[in-house]
């Protein structure tokens, strides 16, 4: 495990990643999580439909969870929202959010990129899904995953 968290921390810094989900989840009900997988041959977007299954995104109240799916050694990356995410938050939003975090994912600054779709999604989601002091809970965990295979 030693060697996957050292090789992982030259892509990412897994620490700023869980703060930054702690902080945006003071903003929002919704449920953030960031999953990195190693290289793998096949497609992305099934892994990440896989990975989203793995981590329960589907187990919030009110189905508002977001994942974050990052494969930094294909540059690439996958931002897949639950089905009360999707009722809510405007189809073409999640056009803009890949916008915004593409150019630091071409450029190999994941965490940067991570980042700035994390804050980007605290803003949006603030607005369908306000956080509530009294009856908000953590439901999903903020550290990144980090899965054995895709």
């Amino acid at each position: 495990m030693l060697w996957k968290s050292l090789r992982l921390r030259r892509f990412l810094d897994v620490e700023r990643i869980r703060l930054a989900i702690e902080d945006a989840e003071r903003r929002t009900s919704s449920e953030i999580r960031v999953s990195v997988a190693p290289f793998f041959w096949g497609s992305v977007e099934r892994a990440a439909e896989r990975a989203f299954a793995r981590l329960g995104m589907t187990s919030t109240r009110a189905r508002n969870g977001v994942l974050l799916f990052i494969v930094p050694s294909r540059h690439s990356f996958v931002v897949r929202g639950d089905a009360g995410i999707h009722e809510r938050v405007p189809g073409d939003y999640w056009n803009a959010l890949v916008r915004l975090m593409k150019p630091y994912f071409r450029r190999g600054e994941f965490t940067e990129g991570v980042l700035a779709g994390i804050q980007a999604l605290a803003e949006e989601l603030s607005r369908y899904f306000p956080y509530d002091p009294l009856a908000d809970r953590d439901e999903l965990p903020n550290a990144v995953d980090v899965p054995r295979r895709p």
